[in-house]
């Protein structure tokens, strides 16, 4: 009697939580995260050799989440020390921490993964350029709208060269 009880009490718990689920509304949200990170960048010069150069960076980001699958934001990230890296012509650029900023479109196919890709520009006082942003970005949801991110991004500066970052942080959803 006490095994057919507890199968019934777990049956009806499950159908509750799953019920609970099922019946939650999407409502678009805000969100605005902070991350700390490591840029990459494989073109960089020293000494007047080519090497593999990391740089500690920031980054703030904003999504507005217009769909359980769809999001739009404005992605910025600093890279805090200067630089030079070498194009593929082998001209040396200087880079004095850039500050790059774009518009991203994500798609979160699940529950933890988003997948970016965006246009936008990187600014240094030396010279700009424009770029394309890829991206992964895992969340997990921590309570009341906090939600620990680690992601990885990938930038292609047009004409000028590439970077790549991993970082994590914290992001806060408003208005859900």
């Amino acid at each position: 009697m006490k095994k057919h009880f507890l199968i019934l009490v777990l049956f009806l718990m499950n159908n509750a939580f799953a019920q609970e689920q099922e019946n939650e509304i999407f409502k678009p949200h805000h969100s605005l995260g902070f991350v700390v990170g490591h840029a990459h960048i494989s073109e960089g010069s020293k000494d007047g050799d080519k090497k593999w150069l990391t740089f500690p960076s920031f980054a703030l980001d904003y999504n507005y989440v217009f769909s359980p699958n769809w999001s739009i934001g404005l992605h910025n990230d600093l890279i805090i020390e200067s630089f030079k890296v070498e194009t593929s012509d082998g001209e040396i650029l200087e880079r004095s921490s850039p500050f790059a900023s774009a518009i991203v479109g994500g798609y979160k196919p699940g529950k933890h993964f988003t997948f970016q890709a965006g246009l936008g520009g990187e600014f240094a006082k030396e010279e700009n350029f424009a770029l394309t942003r890829l991206g992964v970005e895992y969340g997990l949801e921590i309570r009341n709208g906090w939600e620990f991110i680690a992601n990885v991004v990938y930038d292609i500066k047009w004409n000028a060269y590439d970077s790549w970052a991993i970082g994590a942080g914290i992001s806060k959803s408003f208005g859900k």
